[in-house]
């Protein structure tokens, strides 16, 4: 996924860009406003000017996109707030990567191709917010607001949050290092992931995509991420019911009974046919 550069914005970087960016055609200086979107091509209001379709260009003298600057930037961060979420970013990273080496290597369900790494953190309503990538998981993050206290947070409570891409259940959780914070679940396990920049390519894909008013309709994400997960759990209780049977089938076939051996084996072909109790353990959530 090639991210688009812009010549008049800071030497090209997209990823400083916010949301709410007011950009201006270099050639005629027609802006773009993301909160009037664009009639001419049917882009609804709210879509940032990175959520614009490749093939878009100015509206009044057809210059391409690349030819776009910031006029004003009102989601721009300052210094200090930048400097305050690559320090917050850190401490997630940091703690993640000790769950990582003390917990999860060797699992079959992690992606070894992959690390720890905090993807596109921006403020949002005071908050920071980006995406974490783990060799297990990708999440959406949501960090409290400067002088915010979440650590009284419940693990596990569930809520909705809205974006102008539709309402997304977040999970409460606190962990030691970062303390309070609500994540959204984007993508696990992540076995389809081929390397590091591509799971990172995605990840910035979603921060663009968040903020994109003309993806509401395309899915629910909370109804989609609940129904995966029951989906998942489901599987889950399956297999492990399954193997248990199997189990039960093999003692029942080596342990014949007082019975089977009265019968000459019989009563063993009717225990190997009948279906045993169903005492699976419930899947960690």
């Amino acid at each position: 996924m090639n991210q688009p550069r812009f010549e008049g914005s800071y030497l090209g970087a997209s990823d400083r860009i916010s949301a709410a960016a007011i950009m201006e055609c270099k050639v005629c200086w027609t802006p773009y406003d993301p909160a009037q979107g664009d009639d001419t091509r049917q882009i609804l209001p709210g879509t940032p000017f990175l959520a614009l379709p490749e093939d878009w260009s100015c509206p009044n003298c057809s210059a391409p996109r690349d030819q776009f600057m910031v006029r004003e930037d009102p989601g721009a961060m300052s210094a200090q707030a930048a400097e305050d979420i690559a320090r917050r970013t850190a401490a997630l990273v940091s703690d993640f990567t000790d769950v990582w080496h003390a917990r999860m290597r060797g699992l079959p369900m992690v992606n070894t191709a992959l690390h720890v790494e905090a993807v596109g953190f921006q403020l949002h309503e005071g908050r920071p917010l980006g995406v974490l990538v783990a060799p297990w998981f990708m999440n959406l993050i949501l960090l409290p607001a400067e002088g915010e206290d979440w650590s009284t947070l419940t693990p596990g409570l569930h809520e909705e949050i809205t974006f102008p891409s539709g309402t997304y259940e977040f999970i409460h959780n606190v962990r030691p290092m970062v303390g309070g914070y609500k994540a959204c679940s984007l993508f696990s396990p992540m076995g389809d992931f081929a390397s590091q920049m591509q799971a990172v390519e995605v990840a910035r894909a979603v921060m663009v995509g968040l903020f994109d008013a003309a993806n509401r309709a395309e899915t629910d994400r909370a109804a989609d991420i609940r129904t995966a997960r029951e989906a998942d759990l489901a599987a889950l209780a399956e297999a492990e019911a399954a193997a248990e049977a199997e189990a039960a089938r093999a003692e029942a076939a080596q342990r014949p009974t007082r019975r089977a051996l009265i019968s000459g084996g019989l009563a063993v072909e009717a225990q190997a046919g009948a279906a045993p109790a169903d005492d699976s353990p419930a899947a960690d959530a």
